[in-house]
């Protein structure tokens, strides 16, 4: 289990260096993606996020277009709810809906933590 302190970017190191040497855990993590990282970041993962795990072969190569990176002018108006939701949460560094609530810089970590 990953501490929770770990950056989005740390912990795909993690997996992708161990997709290299376990063939097993490579299967799993694309057959199950969800389910890996859950277990892997130590928490479960929101009912609506989707989680794609894809593997680039010599002629097909994938880019990745981050969602924008979310800054407090966008999110100022925060509600009590979302405020409570965060209150005393755990690091999540791929999330943002209305109860997890955070501002990202790319392949970085969480300024704001997601609840438990």
């Amino acid at each position: 289990m990953n501490a929770p302190t770990s950056t989005r970017q740390e912990i795909e190191e993690r997996i992708i260096a161990k997709s290299w040497q376990d063939d097993a855990f490579k299967q799993e993590i694309l057959n199950n993606p969800k389910a890996v990282l859950s277990r892997e970041i130590g928490q479960p993962l929101p009912e609506d996020v989707e989680i794609r795990v894809v593997e680039e072969t010599p002629n097909i190569v994938y880019l990745v277009l981050p969602m924008k990176p979310i800054t407090p002018e966008d999110d100022a108006e925060i509600s009590e709810a979302e405020l409570d939701a965060v209150a005393g949460g755990i690091a999540c560094p791929w999330f943002r809906t209305v109860q997890h609530s955070f501002w990202m810089v790319p392949m970085g970590t969480c300024v704001v933590r997601c609840p438990r």
